[in-house]
């Protein structure tokens, strides 16, 4: 397996970076991970990194990118955080990656049984938490198919809450970084969002929220 390059890298399209990471995961899946020399891959990116896509995804210690889409070293820049939610300077991060460092994709990965989304539905404060949470608390409300139990003690619940804060995430992306948005409308780079299944390990990608070089869909996608 070859490290990337800038070379490789610039060949690869929105849809090979998409069609990758689907590869990667139905590899995990079936425990036929790619054989890579690590240390010698150290050795390759010692001087620069072309990773051709960037990953949101949660804190989840059952949840690195890196190992659910059998990438290597160098391959993804991987941005973590509780519940998978944006803040300035995750779009920051997301700025450099794709503009600066020539990342083709950008996918928000959200996850079963997530804690972050269960105290969300629970109305969980403490401290700091509280703060994150306020950021999940839209999705909670936009969930309008379960009429009892809204509590993370019912798992449908909690996901299809986890779903539509993927999808919340995908479009607050679009809606307040220009210069991603602009990325994507000139099909320099697609999004998408995706749902990882800890029981699986599969992810289930969000079909109306991948978006690969059709502008018109950036406006009519919702949540």
């Amino acid at each position: 397996m070859r490290t990337l390059t800038k070379e490789l890298q610039e060949k690869i399209t929105p849809q090979q970076a998409l069609q990758i990471l689907k590869d990667g995961n139905a590899r995990f899946v079936n425990n036929l991970k790619l054989n890579r020399n690590l240390l010698q891959q150290v050795n390759e990116t010692r001087d620069g990194q072309w990773p051709f896509a960037v990953i949101l995804s949660c804190i989840d210690s059952r949840t690195s990118a890196e190992l659910i889409f059998d990438q290597g070293l160098g391959d993804i820049f991987s941005v973590r955080i509780a519940g998978n939610v944006i803040n300035d300077d995750i779009l920051g991060s997301m700025e450099f990656a794709c503009k600066v460092a020539g990342s083709k994709f950008i996918m928000v990965l959200g996850h079963t049984k997530c804690g972050a989304v269960k105290g969300a539905c629970d109305g969980v404060q403490m401290e700091h938490l509280s703060h994150l949470l306020s950021k999940i608390e839209p999705a909670v409300k936009q969930e309008r198919y379960t009429h009892e139990n809204r509590t993370s003690a019912n798992p449908d619940f909690v996901e299809n809450v986890a779903r539509i804060n993927v999808k919340r995430s995908v479009q607050e992306i679009l809606d307040r970084s220009r210069l991603l948005r602009e990325m994507v409308e000139d099909g320099k780079i697609g999004i998408a969002g995706a749902m990882y299944d800890v029981a699986s390990g599969r992810v289930q990608f969000c079909d109306d929220t991948i978006i690969i070089n059709q502008p018109e869909e950036v406006e009519m996608m919702t949540a």
